[in-house]
């Protein structure tokens, strides 16, 4: 029993912060995993003309290949705390790493090493549960949105036949609340689609 708690706490941890071969795994792992909610938190996004993006948490960097796609980015950043998955995302990216409309940074949601007003769109897959300071994150992604620019969360809170409720208590008693007392508007939480048998949701809110 030992042996499998001791595991499991390492493969949790993988998932919180990849690291090494089996990190890298596990990075590619997600990619998979998360198809439905990546296409679904593009749309959500409504990308409009010359839109510079950042991603929090960006993984091995597939959403960022997807909205690459589009004409109507500019940029792109992509930031993590996990250096194994950035690899990865550089990797995946290169391509336009070298046409400079995507750039890949080592850092945490509670203190982004960005400028004030830089970008159009901030969303993030995924990694809400593990950021630091729910506050200070909402400050920040505050702090680096542009006027009138948008902010999507996108999480899993619960799976069939179960609700999470400390997940949604973190949405409900923390997070909004944060990004209502950092100034945001127009707070919504808008339902997804199943991925595997979890339940998906986003939190969308404007500056």
């Amino acid at each position: 029993m030992r042996i499998k708690s001791a595991f499991k706490k390492y493969i949790d941890h993988q998932y919180e912060k990849p690291s090494g071969v089996i990190g890298s795994f596990i990075g590619e792992k997600m990619v998979k995993q998360h198809i439905p909610e990546t296409y679904w938190t593009a749309e959500l996004l409504a990308l409009k003309k010359d839109e510079t993006i950042l991603e929090i948490g960006c993984g091995a960097g597939k959403a960022i290949k997807l909205l690459l796609k589009d004409d109507s980015v500019r940029h792109i950043d992509g930031l993590d705390f996990s250096k194994t998955v950035l690899k990865s995302a550089r990797l995946r990216n290169r391509s336009e790493i070298k046409k400079k409309r995507a750039s890949f940074v080592h850092g945490k949601a509670n203190s982004l090493p960005f400028q004030d007003r830089q970008f159009s769109r901030i969303f993030s897959i995924h990694s809400l549960y593990f950021w630091d300071s729910i506050p200070d994150c909402a400050m920040e992604m505050h702090r680096v949105l542009k006027d009138n620019g948008m902010i999507v969360l996108t999480l899993s809170n619960g799976k069939d036949g179960e609700e999470w409720s400390n997940i949604n208590s973190l949405v409900l008693d923390k997070l909004i609340p944060a990004l209502r007392e950092t100034g945001f508007k127009k707070i919504e939480v808008i339902k997804g689609p199943n991925s595997r048998q979890y339940h998906i949701a986003a939190i969308r809110a404007h500056k």
